[in-house]
């Protein structure tokens, strides 16, 4: 800026800026580059990306939400996509890969309207107007279903899991997580919640997938404190102690003085009958099991020992909170204030070796309010997938229980929601329909990438899938194993309709922010969107992260 022929400076030196159409395109390349990473990921027939960090430590996944976690992106653009596979992953724990490409997709359907002179407000709006529409359609498609339909749920987690590494034992799986939510779940004034907390998944390599099993009750990664300690306890009584077994330290820093043999005796006699005070108030209220957060003293676990009670110590937190709504206990913070009111109680508790580890099985409780489901598998990177996997599983059957509606999969929502859309659109009209017409070319992605994926002539698929919905099949979809295009209801894909009502939304509103940005200002040092393609220094964003 020049004020007669004397410069003013606004920005500091070394502050990159970029404006108009230039900023606009840079933004949506970096996006749709981030959308294009993940899109050969979608669909039982995708990919798998294997990830590499700066320490050499590899992610073997094909969840949306992990790969874009893992990778490092720079552009602040690209990490808006991030946000919207995040946000998809916290509200519904799958399709997180589908928002993503659709925020791609609308992106790239937006350039070409800004090409054609339509002002990025104009298309926003319209994209807002089709995302409404678009959720109604949904809605319009939705079935009911019961809490107690466990064939349903079934087949929602299944849908689930047969996209994900998990899918060779999809019917083993399915079926723990659909037992595992509806034993959390709870009904309160005529609706249902589930809180995923409350499902514990114990890693354990070795074995095969088909071998992960559910426990009525929680696994706890310790082994008991003391070789002398039983390893079973049947009709077990469960103190949960948030205290330690050990002499307190006071609280102001202090010193004792002893000045013969006989006081240090003293002394440490009395250390002794502490400990064995805070054993017998065990005994005494009847406990034979004490589950504790905190340290056990050598002389506590010896006394615990004799008298017969098995002792674990430093749990978590979180699986004492498990543990008191599996077994109906109480966390005490103090052993003298312990009441048998307090105790929790279970079947059996005994330590088990699972591979090389040991651990503590509380199973056999009456109605857990928490379970444990423990998980199997060859290798550590086939484990942590099947994690992954079994998580967005359990949370999509928590949300179908929560809503009670369910929408058909294959892409055959998105095809009924393209196909009303462009019959819609007229009756928007103005430079909006256009905007309405490229959010059906978007949304139809879906399918397309579907078809792709899967090996199919994805034009063949969309024609025929397009003729399918126009004569009212509105749940058919694509079968990618036969690469007929089907009714997807009866073929029992299926998956809550949360997750597509999210993915409409964040896709939407994502797109819609990076098309009303005119303006970057990146100072120095910071990510900006300088250069060619708004890469750091300037350098061509190609796709690599």
């Amino acid at each position: 800026m020049y004020a007669g022929n004397q410069p003013i400076i606004i920005l500091k030196e070394g502050t990159q800026r970029e404006t108009g159409r230039s900023a606009q395109s840079n933004n949506i390349t970096a996006a749709r580059a981030i959308a294009n990473a993940v899109k050969t990921t979608l669909g039982p027939r995708g990919m798998d990306k294997m990830l590499v960090d700066s320490m050499g430590d590899v992610v073997i996944t094909n969840d949306g939400a992990t790969i874009l976690k893992e990778i490092d992106v720079a552009h602040p653009a690209a990490k808006m996509l991030i946000e919207v596979a995040k946000t998809q992953d916290e509200q519904c724990g799958d399709g997180t890969t589908t928002s993503v490409i659709l925020t791609g997709e609308l992106l790239a359907a937006a350039q070409e309207l800004l090409e054609q002179s339509i002002h990025s407000t104009t298309i926003a709006a319209g994209y807002r107007a089709a995302a409404e529409k678009a959720k109604e359609v949904l809605q319009g498609i939705a079935k009911t279903i019961k809490t107690t339909d466990k064939v349903t749920l079934n087949n929602i987690a299944a849908t689930s899991l047969a996209s994900k590494a998990a899918s060779g034992a999809t019917e083993v799986l399915a079926r723990i997580v659909v037992d595992a939510v509806t034993a959390v779940a709870e009904a309160r004034d005529n609706t249902t919640t589930v809180d995923l907390d409350n499902i514990q998944i114990q890693k354990v390599q070795g074995k095969t997938v088909a071998q992960t099993e559910l426990i009525q009750g929680i696994v706890l990664d310790k082994e008991r404190v003391h070789n002398a300690m039983p390893t079973t306890i049947r009709n077990a009584k469960i103190a949960l102690v948030n205290a330690a077994f050990e002499i307190k330290k006071t609280e102001v820093e202090s010193k004792i003085q002893i000045s013969d043999p006989s006081q240090l005796q003293s002394f440490l006699d009395e250390e002794e009958k502490t400990l064995r005070n805070l054993v017998t108030k065990i005994k005494e209220v009847g406990a034979n099991v004490v589950v504790c957060q905190k340290g056990i003293d050598d002389l506590a676990q010896h006394f615990l020992a004799k008298n017969g009670v098995y002792a674990v110590r430093r749990a978590k937190k979180s699986d004492l909170e498990k543990l008191a709504k599996a077994t109906g206990g109480k966390v005490v913070n103090s052993i003298n204030e312990l009441e048998k009111t307090d105790l929790g109680s279970a079947g059996n508790v005994e330590e088990r070796k699972v591979g090389d580890d040991k651990f503590t099985f509380i199973t056999e409780c009456k109605n857990p309010k928490s379970v444990s489901i423990l998980l199997r598998g060859g290798t550590e990177h086939v484990v942590a997938e099947l994690e992954r996997a079994l998580n967005d599983a359990l949370h999509v059957v928590a949300i179908a229980l929560e809503d009670g509606k369910i929408t058909p999969g294959g892409g055959s929502a998105a095809a009924e929601i393209a196909l009303q859309l462009r019959e819609w659109a007229p009756s928007v009209g103005g430079r909006e329909q256009m905007a309405v017409e490229a959010f059906a070319d978007a949304i139809e992605s879906i399918p397309r990438t579907l078809a792709e994926n899967a090996g199919l002539d994805e034009i063949d698929t969309i024609i025929a899938l397009r003729k399918a919905h126009k004569s009212g099949k509105k749940s058919a979809g694509v079968n990618v194993f036969t690469g007929e295009v089907e009714d997807m209801f009866k073929n029992n894909v299926i998956e809550p309709i949360r997750v597509g009502l999210q993915e409409i939304d964040s896709a939407t509103e994502a797109a819609s922010m990076i098309l009303r940005i005119d303006d970057v200002i990146a100072s120095k040092g910071g990510s900006k969107a300088g250069g060619a393609g708004g890469m750091p220094g300037g350098g061509d964003f190609d796709g690599d992260f």
